[in-house]
């Protein structure tokens, strides 16, 4: 009979804190479908980000409780599918790209690849990547640009034609797929620990987001995830130009080839002279 370590059987187990916010995850994203097929489209797009928010939860529960499982992170990666990958894809071709015709509709599938090809990398390099840095645009932040593209629209009517807001939708939708592919770092967040202490200005920052966000929440939204978005080719930039300094750094620096240096002459014993000779006893 084969014999399971702890490990393996809580490995294999299910959860139920940490699943249950996976699947309110993937009820928002189902509930975000419905109601873009009913014509509702502000209100699929906070479903949306409420689904970023249980999705954002599930893993740090998980964590925090000790209860992570391979039945969790598979659970997840499919519920992300649905409410980060198809969800926004068919709101935002129902609210907007199906004017397009098939420029619409092949924007709405780059899109759908590139959530699943972020995700299957997600899962098959989450022990080889840098923590720190998600690798490509995340999916929950690339639904959060098409949804707050969708919100800022309807909320803020923005005075602009419906043939040129199909094409910033297509431009945004576009976008999004094709950073999730990318190699672009992204901040992932994950060094911040909720369990150690922080200084007190980092409270004051963080009740200066809440009021922030909360004056105009789809305009803050979606302006904070367009920043997010072009973080990661900043941090590019950064990196390449650090490196390119780190390289002229070196050949500056190298020394200049010198020939070997010849060795030492070997240490000699001098022949002692007479008057340095010691004396025998007896003379």
């Amino acid at each position: 009979m084969p014999n399971f370590s702890d490990e393996n059987r809580r490995r294999r187990s299910i959860y139920l804190l940490p699943n249950v916010f996976t699947t309110a995850n993937l009820f928002a994203g189902f509930y975000a479908v419905v109601q873009a097929i009913n014509g509702r489209f502000e209100i699929a797009a906070i479903a949306i980000f409420v689904a970023m928010i249980f999705d954002g939860m599930d893993g740090r529960v998980a964590r925090l409780t000790n209860t992570q499982s391979a039945f969790g992170e598979q659970y997840d990666s499919l519920s992300d599918m649905t409410s980060f990958g198809i969800a926004p894809a068919l709101v935002m071709y129902q609210w907007s790209l199906q004017g397009l015709g098939r420029w619409g509709w092949l924007a709405a599938f780059i899109y759908v690849v590139g959530a699943a090809l972020r995700l299957a990398r997600f899962n098959t390099n989450i022990a080889v990547v840098d923590k720190r840095f998600f690798q490509g645009l995340p999916s929950p932040a690339a639904a959060a640009l098409l949804a707050g593209f969708i919100w800022v629209a309807i909320d803020n009517r923005l005075q602009l034609g419906s043939a040129t807001i199909a094409w910033c939708a297509f431009i945004i939708t576009v976008y999004a797929g094709i950073a999730m592919v990318s190699n672009t770092p992204f901040y992932s967040g994950k060094s911040f620990a909720l369990g150690h202490s922080v200084p007190f200005w980092v409270m004051l920052v963080l009740v200066a987001v809440f009021v922030f966000v909360s004056s105009d929440p789809p305009l803050m939204l979606f302006g904070l995830f367009v920043i997010y978005g072009l973080s990661g080719w900043g941090i590019m930039l950064w990196r390449w130009r650090r490196a390119r300094q780190l390289s002229r750094m070196r050949q500056e620096g190298a020394p200049e080839a010198t020939p070997f240096p010849e060795p030492p002459a070997p240490h000699t014993i001098a022949t002692p002279r007479d008057e340095d000779e010691p004396r025998r006893p007896g003379t």
